[in-house]
């Protein structure tokens, strides 16, 4: 887990390009789009998704999600209840927010033929929570922590070393 503002922003950039890439993936799949949209829409799709989830993650949803996991986890020991709690509201915050952003790129794309706007929501966000918490749980975040780990101590060696 980062323990530096430098560390914690290499770390939400980790997890945002790993969340990003999945869950565009997974989107452009369920909504039949795979085959029927350039490459250069996919890329884009992936840049602009990237550099709106890692804004909310810097600035909106991560201090909030922080906030409330270290207020209700402050007599709670165990590291795996805090990466859970943290893994659970993160992804609410982000499915929120992200959910918007598909429902306005959908609009824009093909508008929502025989849907409300709220009905077309609620839809999206529950199809995206459920695919990205069990992919924040056992996919996502175990790497990313795993490679976060991994370059951290590298770093940590190759400080002690120089000295």
């Amino acid at each position: 887990m980062p323990t530096t503002k430098k560390e914690n922003f290499y770390f939400g950039m980790m997890m945002c390009v790993g969340m990003v890439i999945m869950m565009t993936t997974y989107n452009l799949i369920t909504n039949g789009l795979i085959g029927n949209i350039s490459l250069a829409v996919v890329l884009m799709q992936f840049v602009l998704g990237f550099m709106i989830a890692f804004l909310l993650e810097l600035f909106v949803v991560g201090p909030a999600a922080k906030k409330i996991v270290f207020s209700i986890t402050r007599n709670q020991p165990s590291k795996i209840i805090m990466i859970v709690a943290m893994a659970f509201f993160m992804v609410i915050g982000m499915v929120t927010f992200m959910s918007m952003y598909g429902l306005a790129s959908s609009y824009y794309a093909n508008g929502l033929p025989g849907e409300t706007l709220l009905g077309s929501y609620f839809s999206i966000f529950i199809k995206n929570f459920v695919f990205a918490l069990p992919l924040q749980l056992l996919i996502v975040g175990p790497i990313v922590r795993f490679l976060f780990g991994k370059l951290k101590a590298n770093r940590m060696n190759e400080s002690l070393t120089t000295v």
